[in-house]
């Protein structure tokens, strides 16, 4: 397994500081941290995202990371109170900008 490198550390970090029930897309990862890009945190987040709160980054529309990790997507997001629309997070109501009072 290839060593962690800084901004995989950044990536995780942030992901850490999402509080339950908000959610970043891929991209809004990279654009809060300056660098890379959706596919490089996905990179990311499929490598080393297991020990994180990995359902609180989605993609843009608010689908899931991934179809086969829909069940449990859904089971945690109901867990926190995320804001839903059908299977997907309600981005209007759930994208959390990384700076929002929201953190707790």
């Amino acid at each position: 397994m290839d060593s962690m490198n800084p901004f995989a550390e950044k990536v995780l970090d942030l992901v850490e500081r999402i509080p339950p029930g908000k959610v970043m897309a891929y991209g809004d990862i990279a654009e809060y941290l300056g660098e890379g890009g959706p596919r490089q945190v996905g990179a990311v987040m499929s490598t080393w995202g297991g020990g994180v709160p990995w359902w609180r980054v989605v993609h843009a529309d608010g689908s899931g990371a991934a179809p086969d990790h829909l069940r449990r997507c859904l089971a945690h997001w109901r867990e926190e109170g995320t804001p839903l629309r059908g299977e997907r997070v309600d981005m209007r109501l759930a994208r959390w900008d990384g700076r929002s009072a929201d953190f707790q």
